[in-house]
């Protein structure tokens, strides 16, 4: 009886949160737009949104600068909170997540090298490089663990990707660095968002549907197999299917938001957790809930950076490190080496 009561009761958060998300979002939204290097005014911000002026340095600010960097911390926080809801619950290793696990590395350095070889390349072939490297990345990682004995382990598969991750950061800072590139690639390892792109944000969206619905459709499935491989498959369930369709996404996640913003960590790590606390353990809820917390937690972070170090802004990653670093310890202590999300 008392299960049945606590979900319920987890159900009803989980309806509520995506219930009152739209609102969460524009109320971020007006708060990302007003503030910042100059301030502007909400009667200025509906006056723009209403009535563009092109001769208003008001109303350029906000269509170029403002509201893309919104709307992109919003879609980037998303994407990454899905892909490490995917990457914890088809591998049940609670320290899964992209930035740590390489994925993110693998799109900055497929993002370099067409920065060296192709320095004209339009949006969309930036987008298809990004989505290559997070391929790249994962097939890595998850290639050398099943390789090497326990390498499956969570706190091995961290170490694991943290090593590759590093040794991708540093060929592509290497590289940049020898091409004389290193000033055009800085954006991607400082995970800017005030030099968000408009036009690239565009070309994301279908990606990011796409993405999410893949997730979405998948989410019994990773419920099951969250439970272990073995359960699942002796419910019928196509594991290695399973697996291969949620890694395609977490690919298209996460390629898509290091071709908006760069890498931005513990965004996928911390926040599939929280959402497992207060939603419970059924990726129906987990998933699109993560999506929500993920870009609402982002866009947080990113006015937060405004007034760290005013009237100068700090690096977004610096501030979700701030959450995200205690949070990571705490799991490690908490968790040890089990296999379980």
């Amino acid at each position: 009886m008392k299960i049945v009561v606590k979900i319920k009761k987890q159900t009803s958060i989980a309806s509520l949160i995506l219930f009152l998300s739209p609102l969460l979002a524009l109320i971020l939204m007006v708060l990302s737009i007003r503030y910042g290097t100059k301030p502007i005014n909400t009667h200025t911000i509906i006056e723009a949104i209403m009535h563009f002026d092109s001769k208003q340095i008001d109303h350029q600010i906000i269509w170029t600068s403002r509201l893309p960097r919104a709307i992109g911390a919003l879609l980037i926080g998303a994407c990454l909170a899905v892909s490490g809801a995917l990457m914890q619950g088809i591998t049940r290793n609670y320290l899964a997540s992209p930035s740590i696990m390489g994925v993110s590395d693998g799109s900055v350095l497929v993002i370099t090298l067409l920065m060296i070889f192709l320095p004209n390349a339009g949006s969309i072939t930036m987008i298809i490089s990004s989505l290559i490297g997070s391929a790249l990345g994962a097939i890595i990682v998850f290639s050398l663990a099943w390789l090497l004995p326990g390498g499956l382990s969570p706190i091995c598969m961290a170490v694991l990707g943290t090593i590759i991750g590093t040794f991708l950061g540093g060929v592509s800072q290497a590289l940049s660095t020898y091409f004389q590139v290193s000033q055009n690639i800085s954006f991607w390892y400082n995970a800017r968002l005030h030099q968000m792109d408009p036009h690239l944000i565009k070309l994301a969206i279908p990606f990011f549907i796409v993405g999410l619905m893949i997730a979405l459709c998948l989410s019994r499935s990773i419920t099951i197999l969250s439970l272990g491989d073995e359960i699942s498959a002796g419910l019928g369930q196509k594991t290695e299917l399973v697996k291969g369709l949620s890694l395609l996404a977490v690919v298209i996640l996460t390629g898509i938001s290091v071709a908006l913003a760069g890498k931005i960590a513990f965004v996928g790590l911390i926040i599939p957790h929280i959402t497992r606390l207060i939603v419970g353990q059924d990726y129906k809820w987990i998933i699109p809930c993560s999506a929500v917390l993920g870009g609402l937690f982002l866009a947080f972070c990113d006015i937060i950076s405004r007034f760290i170090n005013s009237p100068f802004e700090t690096p977004v990653g610096v501030v979700t490190a701030l959450f995200g670093v205690p949070y990571f310890l705490y799991l490690i202590k908490t968790r040890g080496g089990g296999n379980h999300v």
